[in-house]
């Protein structure tokens, strides 16, 4: 799993064995099973997950009802906003998948990037293509029709309709299961006419 990790980050810095090194002794490599909750609304953390293999979600639970408003698959980070303004989560991050994924916490990220400069650089630029990324989704959820919404997601995350049960997929459209349903027939139709 180390291989992948370095991998990406290959693509934005280089790194010595000693860099790398540092980065092992952390221990920040875990194996999650399908269903675990990694955050309970209401709970404190100082966790930020960054996804080797699998997939999580973000959600609130509102009225009862869950409301999906992200997924992260391979090569996605999340960092709850709880982490950053140390009160209590307003949502829950849950396993979709078995999962695996780096653990690491802001504690642990003050001492390597005292130690090693360059970690700072790859946060800054994560954090700005993360921000950048948000912005658009978004924009694009804010200017779109659910189909809109669907067909998006077909593009831009194909892999999402076959990994994510359905009425989650609705969910993070922003509409109920049936209509989902409803709105996957209408699609076809049109693609086989």
């Amino acid at each position: 799993m180390e291989d992948i990790l370095f991998d990406f980050i290959s693509k934005y810095i280089s790194l010595t064995e000693d860099e790398k090194n540092a980065i092992l002794s952390f221990d920040i490599f875990r194996s999650i099973k399908k269903g675990t909750t990694l955050l309970k609304a209401g709970q404190k953390s100082k966790n930020s997950y960054f996804v080797l293999k699998g997939c999580i979600r973000t959600y609130y639970v509102l009225d009862s009802e869950e409301k999906t408003t992200a997924f992260y698959t391979e090569m996605e980070a999340l960092t709850p906003p709880c982490v950053i303004t140390k009160t209590p989560s307003k949502y829950y991050i849950s396993c979709i998948e078995d999962t695996i994924l780096t653990v690491s916490s802001s504690d642990m990220e003050v001492e390597v990037n005292s130690k090693f400069p360059k970690f700072e650089t790859l946060c800054r630029i994560l954090s700005e293509e993360n921000l950048a990324k948000q912005q658009i989704n978004f924009d694009e959820f804010k200017t779109s029709s659910p189909e809109q919404r669907y067909l998006n997601l077909l593009q831009k995350r194909p892999d999402l309709i076959q990994r994510v049960p359905q009425y989650q997929l609705a969910s993070y459209l922003g509409i109920k299961p049936e209509s989902l349903s409803r709105l996957r027939a209408r699609i076809t139709e049109k693609n086989k006419g």
